[in-house]
Parts: C-alpha cells; sequence; structure tokens
C-alpha cells in the first residue's frame, strides 16, 4: 500500500508542479488578453484544490497487524479519524478503495488543470494574432486609436498607428496631453482645445478635423472622434477616440475646389465675353454710320468752313470709340485675325524699340530669345498688341523702377499641367512670358484680373480692358495665358501658344495710300442694317459702280436670280437673320459661278468656328470702316486674279 502511496503522489506532483508553475508564469503576464484571466483563475482554483487533496495524504497512517508477516507491504488508513475506537473490521479493503478513489480524483483535476492551460494558451495566441490584425487594419486604414483622462494634467495612450500617423516613433511621446497639444496646428490648436471641453463638459461627443505638424516639420491633415465615459473605480470620466490621417482626401478637396473655381472662372469670362461681343458688333454699326457720314461731311465741306473743326472732334471721338469696341471683341475673341506663320522671336524684337519708348528710364527691358524656337501661326499684329498690354500693364506696377523681362522658349505641357489649369492642352507649346519686378497682386486680384473693365489703376488711368484684351488674343490663338504672382513679389504672364512645322511667311511691304479707286462693275449690297446700308450705298455709287440693294439674304437671293445683267461682286455681312453671309454666298455661286465675294463685319468668331479659316482667300472688311476703306477693298476684290 506504501508503494501504492507513494506512486500516486509522484505521478500526481510532478505535473501538478508543471501546470502550477506555468499558470503562475501566465498570471504574471502584464499583456494577457483580459478575456483570457478569468480562465486563468480558474485553472489555478482548480491547482489549489489538488494542492489539499495531496497534502491530505499526508495524513494516512501505517498499520500492521502483529501477525503479519514482515514482508507484508504498509497498509495506509485513509479514514482513521471516522472510525470508532476499536472498529477494525474491513479497514484495509476500505482503505484502499478510498486511495483508488483519490488518485481517480486527482488524475481527472490533472487533466482539467491541463485542459483549462491549454484554453488559456489558445485563448492567448488569438487574442495576440488578433491585436496583429487589428493593428494592420488600422495601419492600412491610416486609423488610430487612444485614451484620455479628463483633465488636461492627464495621460494620453496612443495606439502604434496613432504614433505612426503624428510622426513619432513608439515611446517617444510621454503621454501628457499638453504635449499633443503642441502637435496641434498653432491656428487650429484653440479650436481642437474648445471641442475637447464642451465635449467633456457635456459628456457629449467630440468630432473635429484639424491639422496637426510632425516633429519634421511636415503638416498633415487629421480627423477625430472620441465619446467621453466614465471610469466605474474611481468615477472621473475618460475619452475614448479614434483618431485618422485624412491629408490625401483634404488635398483632393482642395484641388477640387480650386478646379471648380477655375472652371466658374473660366464660365464667367465667357459669358462676359458674349456679352461684350454682342455690345461691340451693335457699337460696330453706330460707329460705321458715324464716321462714315462724318467723313462724307467733310469731304462736302470747303477748307475754311469753321464746322470742319467739330468733325474732326466727332471722328477722333469715333476713334477710340472704335478702339474700345475692337478691345471687346479681342476679348470676346469675335475679332476677324489675319494669321500668318511667325517667329516670335522677330515679333518681340519688332516690337522692342516701341516697347523701350513706353517704359520710363528706370526700368529696364531684358529680353531673352529662346533658341531654335519653332514658329507659329498668328496675327502679327494682335501678337504686338498683347505684348504692347502686358509690358504696359508691368510698368505701371513699377512706379519707382524695375525690370521687365521678355523671355521666349519651347516648352512641353504635361498632362498634369493641363489638369491643374483648365483651358490648356497637353503637348508642345510655344512659350512667351513677361515678367515684372513691381507690386504683384492678391489671389483675389488676378482672380478677376481678365475681366473687362476691372482695373486696380486710380481713376483715369487705363480703360480695364488690356488685360482682357491680352486673354480674348490668346485663346483666340488657341493658347493659353496664366499668370503667377505674390503681392510685393511682382507677376509673370505666361502664354502658350500652339507650334506649327510650316517655314515662316515673310513679310508683305504696306503700299502707297493714293486716291480712293473707281470703276464701274454691278455690286449687290447685302446689309441688314439700314444706316450701313445705306452708307455704303451712298459710297459705291459715288465711285461709279452699279448698285442692287437687298436687306437681307432672302431678298439677295430674289436679286440673284432675277436681275438679267451681269453682277461682279457681292458685300455681304457676314451676320444676318436666315442665314450668314458664308452660306448666302454659297447659294449664290450656285448658279452665278463667276460672283465675287467681299465679307464686312463687326465680328465672325462663329462663322470662323464653323466654317474653317475665313481669312484665308475670303476677304474681309472690319467694322467700323470709313469710305475709302471700302472703296479700295471693293476695288481690290474685283481686280484680283
Amino acid at each position: 500500500m506504501t508503494q501504492l502511496a507513494n506512486a500516486a503522489a509522484h505521478e500526481i506532483n510532478n505535473p501538478l508542479s508543471i501546470i502550477v508553475g506555468h499558470l503562475e508564469m501566465l498570471a504574471r503576464d502584464v499583456d494577457l488578453h483580459a478575456g483570457a484571466r478569468p480562465r486563468l483563475e480558474k485553472a489555478l482554483g482548480a491547482a489549489e484544490r489538488v494542492r489539499g487533496i495531496v497534502a491530505g495524504m499526508a495524513h494516512i497512517t501505517r498499520l500492521r497487524s502483529a501477525n503479519d508477516p514482515p514482508g507484508l507491504p504498509v497498509r495506509l488508513d485513509l479514514a482513521e479519524s471516522a472510525r470508532e475506537p476499536g472498529d477494525t473490521a474491513g479497514a484495509v479493503p476500505d482503505r484502499e478503495a478510498r486511495l483508488v478513489a483519490v488518485i481517480d480524483r486527482l488524475r481527472e483535476q490533472v487533466a482539467e488543470l491541463e485542459r483549462r492551460q491549454a484554453e488559456a494558451r489558445q485563448a492567448e495566441g488569438a487574442w495576440r494574432e488578433n491585436s496583429a490584425l487589428l493593428e494592420k487594419a488600422q495601419e492600412v486604414a491610416h486609423v488610430g486609436y487612444w485614451v484620455s483622462t479628463a483633465s488636461t494634467a492627464g495621460r494620453l495612450l496612443w495606439s502604434a498607428e496613432t504614433y505612426r500617423i503624428f510622426g513619432i516613433p513608439e515611446g517617444g511621446f510621454d503621454g501628457r496631453v499638453e504635449t499633443f497639444f503642441e502637435l496641434v496646428h498653432p491656428d487650429d490648436r484653440e479650436a481642437v482645445r474648445r471641442a475637447s471641453e464642451a465635449a467633456l463638459g457635456g459628456g457629449g461627443h467630440y468630432r473635429i478635423e484639424h491639422r496637426i505638424v510632425r516633429p519634421d516639420g511636415i503638416v498633415r491633415w487629421v480627423h477625430e472622434e472620441a465619446d467621453v465615459t466614465g471610469d466605474e473605480g474611481a468615477g472621473a470620466p475618460r475619452m475614448l477616440g479614434v483618431v485618422q490621417d485624412i491629408t490625401e482626401r483634404k488635398q483632393a478637396e482642395e484641388e477640387r475646389a480650386r478646379l471648380e473655381d477655375q472652371l466658374r472662372q473660366a464660365q464667367k469670362l465667357e459669358a462676359i465675353g458674349a456679352l461684350a461681343g454682342g455690345i461691340a458688333h451693335d457699337f460696330n454699326n453706330l460707329l460705321t454710320v458715324i464716321t462714315g457720314r462724318a467723313k462724307l461731311l467733310e469731304t462736302r465741306l470747303p477748307p475754311e468752313e469753321r464746322l470742319r473743326r467739330d468733325l474732326d472732334l466727332i471722328e477722333k471721338a469715333a476713334g477710340r470709340a472704335a478702339g474700345l469696341t475692337k478691345q471687346l471683341l479681342a476679348f470676346s475673341r469675335k475679332q476677324v485675325l489675319e494669321p500668318s506663320v511667325l517667329d516670335l522671336n522677330a515679333v518681340v524684337a519688332n516690337m522692342e524699340p516701341m516697347l523701350q519708348r513706353l517704359i520710363a528710364e528706370d526700368i529696364d527691358l531684358v529680353v531673352v530669345p529662346g533658341a531654335g524656337l519653332a514658329a507659329v501661326r498668328a496675327d502679327a499684329g494682335q501678337l504686338g498688341q498683347v505684348l504692347l498690354n502686358l509690358v504696359v500693364n508691368a510698368r505701371d506696377a513699377m512706379p519707382h523702377g524695375g525690370r521687365v523681362t521678355l523671355e521666349t522658349a519651347n516648352v512641353h505641357l504635361d498632362e498634369a499641367f493641363a489638369a491643374r489649369h483648365p483651358g490648356a492642352r497637353a503637348g508642345p507649346h510655344v512659350r512667351l512670358s513677361v515678367t515684372d519686378t513691381g507690386v504683384g497682386m492678391s489671389e483675389q486680384t488676378t482672380s478677376h484680373i481678365f475681366e473687362p473693365f476691372f482695373t486696380t489703376k486710380e481713376a483715369g488711368r487705363g480703360t480695364g480692358l488690356g488685360l482682357s484684351t491680352v486673354y480674348g488674343i490668346v485663346k483666340q490663338h488657341g493658347g493659353y495665358v496664366a499668370v503667377e504672382s505674390v503681392l510685393g513679389r511682382g507677376a509673370c504672364f505666361t502664354i502658350y501658344l500652339p507650334p506649327v512645322e510650316t517655314a515662316v511667311e515673310p513679310a508683305v511691304p504696306a503700299g502707297e495710300q493714293g486716291e480712293a479707286p473707281r470703276g464701274s462693275e454691278t455690286i449687290l449690297l447685302v446689309e441688314d442694317e439700314q444706316g450701313v446700308r445705306e452708307l455704303a450705298q451712298e459710297v459705291l455709287q459715288a465711285q461709279g459702280y452699279r448698285v442692287l440693294e437687298a436687306r437681307h439674304p432672302g431678298e439677295a437671293l430674289l436679286v440673284g436670280e432675277r436681275y438679267a445683267g451681269r453682277i461682279h461682286l457681292v458685300v455681304t455681312d457676314l451676320v444676318m437673320p436666315q442665314m450668314n453671309g458664308f452660306e448666302l454666298s454659297e447659294r449664290l455661286r450656285a448658279y452665278r459661278p463667276e460672283i465675287r465675294v467681299l465679307y464686312i463685319s463687326a465680328y465672325s468668331d462663329a462663322l470662323i468656328g464653323r466654317s474653317g479659316p475665313l481669312r484665308e482667300g475670303r476677304p474681309v472688311l472690319d467694322k467700323p470702316f470709313l469710305p475709302d476703306a471700302l472703296s479700295r477693298a471693293v476695288r481690290e476684290v474685283l481686280d484680283a486674279g
């Protein structure tokens, strides 16, 4: 029986010591998952009960009979204290049975301890795996969590992703709330404090977006949310929150807002341009009549007539009005261009002497021509107007002197540039930049700089049409104009024009102006504006031509069908009811193929856009025109081979 007891004690104590040792080590693990700790405590309790059973075995007594042989094993009495004195019957079998039962219970307890230890290890492994997955998910989503006590003197606990968001190595944050506020952007710090205090004061929800400044100086945007909860132990509230890096979203929102603002600005300029074009069209018709009638009246007055002075004043005023409408048409991109293949360096060089005379002596004009500059197809006069307006604008921005730099170069605009600048196109371009060292402009000013009549100059200096003219001319040439400026640091206007591979065309010298030519051919005059039609008819008849008058395209087609003689020339307005001048001329040529055409118009951009380059092979006389200009244009078309 002693051997049996020893064997049982050995079998129980060894694994029990191992189990208890592991359980105690687990109990001392500070990182033990909260869900595994109750199971561990139950396992330790079971182990303590097994310890008690084994300790109870120490009370087993040795019983030996006088008649027992010397080699008989010692018998153990597991319940000696429970027997009545003198009761020895059946003691040995009863004691053996009890010992076997004890051993069986011990084995069951050991098995239960091992099972619970395995469950604790499994739960601990699952917790660590889940913690790793949660941390990875936070890293992917840029979301970290934090815990804070209520007071500003309290402590903050950060997750690993929160450390990454703030750009601080793990363990590099001292946990102080005030240290956190030092990481908040100075401009947002007060708002974050107020939001935190409001949540803590009312037990509400904390939600805010703000900027942080990392230790390396990089500014990031974060979104924070937290709930205020009470601590059941101490009763003090605390905040449980999350923080997410939203920098990319904020940047996308800012970029979208910038593009939307640019689109609104472009749409506003388009609307203003349409209005300006319509006004200029009507004004040009009126100015044609005013200047034409004044010129005819002047030819009929004797040289000594005092009324000539009044006519001169009328003509000068009409000339200034015509200049304004021309600028309005340039902005609205409704001018009729005379494009040719140009070398932009040559245009700048030809304009340089005039530009030197425009600027003050304390302003340096620097020209930096680009090497191997590609040719452009443009109206040389209009590009000269662009240069003139930009240099004058730069001069006015430098009242105390400075430097204006004109620079040309071949550049390639990528898709990213085109995406950031609505209206620009990716690909090769010829760049012309005008940079000054003047007073510069604010962002608010640059957003309106191309609007007609917008000016920052004092009253009496400029019309507010200079830069809007630049905008319109560049747009009409299929280009893009950009402006960069910082208040107090000057401005840079950059023009991008599409290049062409055609060789540069030589300039045609202007001929001398003589007396207005005469003729005897038959001309069909089509004009829906009565004042312009009557003036043109009178001028042409005075020069010897036979004039057939038509008030609209339908009437012109009837005249063309019914007139028995030859019609040598059609002088037609471009923009009319029923059909435009181009369509009218095609209809007339269907049965009068020999007829020639001279177009007159206040603007013709819509026609050019639909019907191709109008100026190429199709002569156009711009309104307002003088009588001599009409006579010469008619004669040139009739005499053309």
